[in-house]
């Protein structure tokens, strides 16, 4: 359960992508058929290569939010855990990585998570120390996303799917997987201060590519969310 846990911090909060996928008019897009088929997920996934932009967030997503979270099937909520979205260089809304990945290793891991560190040459790679000299890193290896609008209004929806590549070195040696998260955040409030976000999250993972680019999900989980506006 740990990895997995680790697994969803790396991949699911501190992820990047390229750029925004208008979903066409004529039908579901790959995200929406990609949702319908869960939790049968297999690889490969239909995700394109993000290269190294960053991640640019609807502009509905501006500024500091609380999350409350709870898996699917468990009766216990996770602790609540603050996020934040901030804005780059270029006007765009990107999420603070490595800030959001510590609040969410503090929240699901009880002090096994150390630090979280983005590599200043690839913004799709990060790197995370855990108590017994672990060290997992995260690499972005594919993604796609559909936003609804960039305009603030009720029922504004967010798409992401992205593909991650974990390495959790050890003192007994090196794991690998890949995780796969889609993520699907509706604006349900806009009053100002009191925004609100829903949003769930499905994550499945996959064994290591050394044993075949195709591959049938593993341990799946299903994550039901809600952010609510930090003033």
């Amino acid at each position: 359960m740990l990895s997995s846990q680790i697994a969803f911090i790396l991949a699911a909060l501190i992820a990047l992508w390229p750029g925004h996928v208008m979903a066409a008019s004529g039908g579901p897009g790959p995200l929406e058929r990609r949702l319908v088929a869960w939790p049968e997920w297999s690889l490969p996934a239909p995700l394109s290569r993000p290269g190294r932009s960053d991640l640019r967030y609807p502009d509905w997503f501006a500024g500091a939010w609380w999350v409350h979270s709870l898996e699917e099937g468990s009766a216990a909520p996770i602790p609540p855990y603050a996020v934040r979205f901030l804005m780059d260089q270029h006007g765009a809304v990107v999420g603070d990585r490595a800030f959001n990945a510590t609040q969410v290793g503090d929240a699901l891991l009880g002090g096994q998570l150390l630090s979280v560190a983005n590599d200043p040459a690839n913004p799709n790679r990060q790197l995370a120390l855990l108590r017994g000299d672990l060290e997992l890193e995260s690499t972005v290896i594919g993604r796609r996303s559909q936003v609804g609008s960039e305009t603030v209004a009720l029922g504004d929806s967010f798409l992401s799917d992205e593909l991650a590549l974990q390495v959790l070195h050890g003192p007994s040696g090196a794991r690998i997987s890949r995780v796969e998260t889609l993520s699907r955040y509706r604006l349900v409030d806009s009053t100002p201060g009191h925004e609100l976000i829903r949003a769930e999250q499905w994550q499945a993972s996959y064994p290591s590519p050394e044993q075949g680019l195709v591959a049938h999900a593993g341990d799946s989980h299903d994550l039901w969310l809600l952010l609510s506006r930090n003033p």
